[in-house]
């Protein structure tokens, strides 16, 4: 049965590392990730209509336009569904988190419960909308291959991080053009024993042409890298949001504190996995 209004929350998508394969016959990059979700995100709310309807608010929701190529109304056509739908842009935009993608998930789940579809293949329907898109479905930790389509869950610890973004959007296209040096495929494996111990032997390949677009990332890493007790820190995606991990919640919410006072300029979350 259909509802009259639902509400929806679309997590960030964090990649522990991301390998980068050779360049497909599609064009496409093959890829290899481990991608976790965090309890930061942005919140999508749906009223049902019979027409189409997308606003766009929250703190940066002036940087992203409601128009026909937003991820979020071709998800709707894609269920050819329609509702009166709110988005509230809590994540930097081109921000490497999966903002985009999981908005676009989170409004396939919305419209999907709204409207009473019923649909099954929602990840099916959210492949043919973006790289990204078929892991937000579930929003929960899962190996990634193809072009990110292969999905395959991973039963991963909870995990305080401390999400940082410096203000400065990186073009994934840009990124995979100045791409030199990759990591090629073959690492992924049943869920590691040591998880931390595994992911120092990973990277993220589009860490370093992100890096030489936008210097300002490298700064965030080495100011991450310079906290106590972080256990592991890197750009996630295409940039330019970084990450780090910490070995309790305490020492996330401290880092965070640090980082806010002496940047006060750049984005800064602590979180936790899901």
């Amino acid at each position: 049965m259909a509802n009259n209004a639902v509400r929806i929350f679309a997590p960030a998508k964090i990649n522990l590392f991301l390998h980068v394969g050779e360049k497909r016959s599609d064009g496409f990059h093959a890829l290899e990730s481990l991608a976790v979700f965090v309890d930061v995100g942005d919140e999508l709310a749906f009223r049902a209509s019979d027409d189409l309807s997308l606003r766009i608010e929250g703190p940066f929701g002036g940087n992203l336009a409601a128009g026909d190529d937003n991820l979020v109304l071709k998800a709707a056509r894609a269920l050819s569904a329609t509702a009166q739908i709110v988005l509230t842009k809590n994540l930097p935009v081109a921000s490497g988190i999966g903002g985009g993608s999981a908005d676009a998930a989170a409004a396939l789940r919305g419209l999907n419960e709204l409207c009473g579809l019923g649909r099954r293949d929602l990840e099916n329907v959210a492949a043919t909308l973006g790289s990204d898109v078929p892991v937000c479905v579930a929003s929960r930790a899962a190996w990634m291959e193809g072009r990110g389509e292969i999905l395959t869950p991973a039963d991963i610890p909870c995990m305080p991080m401390v999400l940082v973004n410096p203000g400065v959007a990186v073009s994934t296209a840009e990124v995979f053009r100045r791409l030199q040096k990759r990591s090629g495929l073959g690492r992924r494996a049943a869920t590691p024993i040591d998880l931390m111990q595994f992911l120092g032997t990973t990277a993220n390949d589009l860490e370093a042409p992100a890096c030489e677009i936008q210097p300002v990332i490298g700064d965030v890493l080495g100011a991450l890298r310079a906290l106590p007790d972080v256990r592991l820190s890197r750009m996630s995606g295409s940039g330019a949001t970084c990450f780090a991990v910490f070995g309790n919640k305490e020492s996330a919410s401290h880092a965070a504190r640090i980082l806010s006072v002496a940047h006060p300029g750049w984005w800064v979350r602590a979180a936790k996995t899901l």
